[in-house]
């Protein structure tokens, strides 16, 4: 066997892992937990750090669930305030995965699953070369923070354009448009507009979504109309140059002077294992077809968080996705009762 490669192979189902959860956020642990509590011996894969979405982050993220509705594995969340923020959620994930021993590889990213006659073939690459497992069942836990809704206009991929935003320090003093009209583009606008930057936002809409948080909604309001953050409504972007964003506002078409540019316009679960295994997806909604246990059609892939959301990634978060880990787990031990019997 070469080096840097790992073989894990079912031999009469025991192995060193019977299942792999591709996914270290809150909802695959929750999963790996769950499925340790009925006696199966999870692997998780993460292609970044533990709570690598959480961990990229705003650094001054504050979060809408309340830490109560955040934990998992039995562990109480404590925190300071009201909400917990990003550095306590950190601090508790990391005590998670030490209190239930999880196994846990970081810094490993899943290319390919294959289907093989007892399970799937799961083979990854990472620092020292490659990995092959071979297991029962796959639990794809990926989220959906690492693909964003993509405006698909000229100048997108321009270096001064970002999808995701770490800190507003850089940006003090600084022209910068904000598009999108949700929570994550009004703290992002307001954490600018703290630092000093000159902030424009940009929604095609005519008013901020209901889901926007209740104490945020009063913060922007007051800024948009103390003209602190210059609003325009059902306005539409249609060009990115090195210099300006090109709008299209109310059906005149303008240019807003831009130094820096934040496309705050959400993100989308990546299905490519799912389709690839041939499992059958809503083309119009965009979500994967599921039994209650979160089993897609591929016999043993199981989704856990809003990756079962498809085109609406609203309907799940931590609060309700922890709890999917418990269904699969729960369909597992009753498949292998019965392929015992």
């Amino acid at each position: 066997m070469n080096e840097g490669v790992f073989f894990f192979c079912i031999v009469g189902g025991d192995s060193m892992f019977d299942v792999i959860v591709v996914g270290a956020g809150p909802c695959g642990l929750s999963a790996a937990i769950e499925l340790k509590k009925v006696g199966l011996n999870p692997l998780i894969i993460e292609k970044g750090c533990l709570v690598n979405s959480i961990y990229h982050y705003p650094l001054s993220m504050t979060f809408f669930s309340s830490a109560d509705n955040l934990e998992i594995g039995g562990i109480p969340f404590t925190t300071v305030n009201e909400k917990p923020t990003r550095h306590e959620a950190l601090a508790y994930f990391r005590t998670v995965v030490k209190k239930h021993h999880l196994e846990l590889h970081t810094y490993e990213k899943v290319v390919e699953i294959e289907r093989i006659e007892n399970g799937f073939r799961v083979i990854t690459s990472k620092r020292d070369g490659r990995g092959i497992y071979e297991v029962e069942n796959v639990v794809l836990a990926t989220g959906y923070y690492d693909n964003p809704h993509m405006l698909n206009i000229p100048g997108e991929d321009l270096p001064h354009v970002k999808h995701y935003f770490h800190d507003a320090h850089p940006y003090a003093r600084e022209r910068v448009v904000v598009i999108g009209g949700r929570n994550s583009a009004i703290d992002v606008a307001l954490d600018l507009h703290q630092v000093g930057a000159h902030v424009h936002m940009v929604y095609r809409k005519s008013a901020f979504h209901d889901s926007v948080k209740a104490w945020v909604r009063p913060l922007i309001e007051a800024a948009i109309e103390k003209e602190r953050i210059h609003m325009h409504w059902e306005t539409e972007v249609r060009e990115i140059t090195p210099e300006a964003v090109v709008v299209e506002e109310k059906g005149v078409r303008k240019e807003i002077k831009a130094d820096a540019v934040f496309a705050m316009t959400g993100y989308r679960p990546n299905l490519t294992f799912v389709e690839r295994l041939g499992g059958q997806i809503d083309q119009e909604t965009g979500v994967p077809v599921l039994s209650d246990d979160m089993e897609t059609t591929v016999p043993g892939l199981y989704l856990a968080g809003v990756i079962a959301t498809g085109h609406d990634a609203t309907k799940v978060f931590i609060e309700n996705g922890r709890y999917h880990g418990r269904s699969i787990a729960r369909h597992i031990r009753d498949k292998r009762k019965v392929a015992r019997i």
